[in-house]
């Protein structure tokens, strides 16, 4: 896997989730960036100078020592330093230092070294490991070793957590205000995207508003256009068909009844045949063209639909078994979804002895399986079935295949509910059609 692929499997899948990242992510570098210029200038000074403070402190009380030698003087010295500088100092009179080398545990050691080096001209050791809450600095002097103890506070500054604290905090509210503003913007769009989906699916969309930014609204007015010019055209052609069918069937009724008045003479059996089909191949072309029609989606029964077929292709003479997981309902076209089913499980029994049919639920969608035992399908071919007017057999003759619509006008109905056909090689040695609708 390359490294694009990596990033794009890591990367949100939706508009919502990309969006935010391209938000947060300027946001986030630029919070570690101040952070680190805070760290690097704002937190070394206030922290140095607290030191210096410190050590400032130290080199008073080290100082004062000095000057006033006396026992009595050095406990007042060590008595002001308590209450004026938090400080607790005694003295290990005759004590020597050990022979250790300063090891500094972290920034803030280093800048305590650096400020008592700067005050006190004298050996030294510190100790912010051993105690807790406070820190403890050991001073060589002529009289023994001076052991100041002082509160860790005193090394440290609240504003680091502040500042901490704030980033934080208003890191969280922008990403909220965030999220809430990009959610808005967002919700035309999906409202766009389900409309679409609706329309598909044959749904009705009439109530869609264009909503949201202006790119979003101009995006939904041309779907709303583009709706309306299908739905145009799709009325034209209806009624142009309509038209068609009637002034076609006329003058196929006159034929026959002229055709049933010339009695039994030479050429007319052959007449009345071809009067036959072209009431069949019309009926045929008819039911391609009308396609779905004005009729809405209702809630269906597919299991009690799909009885109705497997039970009008045995009256016919048809072996059909019909296997459906318990009761399966979804909104369909029904008339058009029965004309689908039909003319599968037809186109089956054509070619076929023996046809199964089973349907149930899939996740989330509703999966029907039609099988035969016949020659099956070419792999190299199962796409051109679904062409209009193509067929296997060769000749135009519907009593040997059809006029090479079933599949044609099955694939419409199923892919207008949203679904889609597949063939594909069926375990009873012929063809399997698959039908998959989602919920």
């Amino acid at each position: 896997m390359t490294e694009e692929n990596i990033v794009k499997r890591l990367l949100p899948h939706t508009l919502l989730g990309r969006s935010l990242i391209i938000i947060i992510t300027p946001l986030v570098i630029l919070q570690v960036v101040a952070a680190l210029i805070f760290f690097e200038n704002h937190w070394d000074k206030v922290s140095l100078s607290l030191a210096r403070g410190l050590a400032g402190d130290i080199a008073s009380v080290v100082d004062l020592m000095r000057l006033n030698p006396q026992p009595e003087d050095r406990f007042r010295i060590f008595e002001i330093a308590d209450i004026h500088m938090s400080l607790s100092v005694s003295l290990n009179e005759g004590g020597i230092l050990p022979n250790t080398p300063l090891i500094a545990a972290g920034r803030q050691d280093e800048l305590l070294i650096k400020a008592v080096n700067e005050a006190i001209n004298k050996p030294f050791l510190i100790d912010t490991q051993s105690m807790e809450r406070d820190v403890r600095v050991d001073i060589q002097l002529t009289e023994g070793v001076l052991r100041i103890v002082t509160p860790r506070k005193r090394l440290f500054s609240s504003t680091t957590y502040v500042f901490v604290m704030w980033m934080v905090g208003t890191s969280m509210i922008l990403f909220g205000v965030a999220t809430i503003f990009m959610r808005n913007q967002v919700k035309p769009i999906r409202r766009l995207a389900l409309a679409a989906d609706d329309f598909g699916m044959g749904r009705d969309t009439l109530n869609f508003k264009p909503e949201g930014a202006s790119e979003v609204r101009q995006a939904a007015f041309a779907f709303i256009a583009m709706r309306e010019r299908i739905m145009r055209h799709i009325a034209q052609r209806t009624e142009m068909l309509a038209g068609v069918s009637h002034d076609l069937r006329t003058p196929l009724t006159r034929m026959k009844l002229q055709l049933e008045m010339s009695g039994d003479g030479e050429g007319i059996a052959d007449l009345k045949q071809d009067v036959v089909e072209m009431e069949h191949m019309l009926g045929g072309y008819l039911d391609f063209a009308r396609g779905e029609g004005e009729e809405q989606p209702t809630p269906t029964d597919i299991a009690a639909l799909l009885g109705d077929v497997a039970a009008q292709a045995r009256r016919n003479g048809g072996a059909v078994d019909l296997h459906a997981e318990g009761e399966i309902a979804a909104p369909l076209r029904k008339s058009a979804f029965r004309r689908c089913v039909t003319n599968l499980v037809d186109n089956a029994l054509r070619y076929a002895d023996h046809v199964t049919v089973r349907a149930g639920r899939r996740g989330d969608a509703i999966e029907i399986v039609v099988d035969d035992d016949g020659p099956g399908i070419p792999e190299n071919m199962r796409e051109d079935v679904f062409r209009p007017f193509f067929r296997l057999e060769g000749s135009r003759n519907p009593a040997t295949g059809g006029v090479g619509l079933g599949l044609t006008i099955a694939r419409d109905v199923v892919r207008a509910h949203g679904g889609d056909i597949e063939l594909m090689e069926s375990p009873n040695g012929g063809l399997r059609v698959k039908l998959r609708l989602p919920l």
